[in-house]
């Protein structure tokens, strides 16, 4: 991790995304639904994928660094675990919901002694819905 975020560079992810997926996520677009990622991973392989259009799929890698001022493409909610302070993750969840809105949620999290990081505790993100 960098301490300049502009100069840090993502991991790789490899990933697949099935043929069927752009026509599935068209279908709940046209019937009102929302797309809710499961895990940060998730949200990165389908953000990947849309970068270009059409999306791509099929296997591929995700260098993709999702911090704030990122504009999500697929991406309406996400359920994840809480993060590791200074973290890319971290990023990515505030990107998603907006730092404030995180940072309460976190000093609620630590207030209830909720457990941090993989085998956490884990929150609905919802961009204007986190108090």
């Amino acid at each position: 991790m960098s301490e300049n975020i502009a100069e840090h560079r993502m991991h790789r992810e490899r990933f697949h995304l099935p043929e069927s997926l752009p026509g599935r996520l068209q279908q709940v677009r046209a019937r009102g639904g929302r797309v809710v990622a499961v895990g940060t991973t998730v949200v990165r392989a389908l953000e990947t994928a849309w970068l270009r259009q059409p999306p791509r799929v099929g296997w591929q890698e995700s260098e993709l660094f999702i911090r704030p001022g990122f504009r999500f493409r697929v991406v309406d909610a996400l359920v994840t675990n809480f993060h590791l302070p200074r973290s890319t993750l971290l990023m990515l969840v505030c990107a998603l919901a907006g730092r404030g809105a995180i940072m309460t949620a976190y000093a609620e999290a630590v207030r209830r002694r909720y457990r941090f990081f993989s085998y956490g505790d884990a929150m609905f993100i919802e961009p204007g819905k986190v108090p």
